[in-house]
């Protein structure tokens, strides 16, 4: 596959093609886009391109911490019957 699409004069995009959005941050897990940015991504100002990418370190793509596991079922109540 070829890349040339993003090799124009504009600023390029941030697509690491892992296109896979976050079901809790709604951010790309490959690029920390929301889906709404990368829909409009061709049709964006050279500004608005710029400020995304300038933001895009600052970004959480997925939660950093664990969502479950034990602890969290001790918590819950759900103990598993031995």
């Amino acid at each position: 596959m070829s890349d040339e699409i993003w090799k124009r004069d504009e600023i390029e995009s941030p697509c690491t093609k892992v296109c896979q959005i976050h079901p809790d941050t709604r951010l790309c897990l490959g690029c920390a886009r929301s889906i709404e940015e990368i829909g409009r991504w061709s049709s964006m100002s050279v500004e608005e391109r710029r400020a995304i990418m300038a933001d895009l370190p600052n970004r959480q793509p997925a939660p950093t911490k664990r969502r479950g596991g034990r602890a969290a079922r001790l918590k819950s109540g759900l103990k598993r019957q031995e």
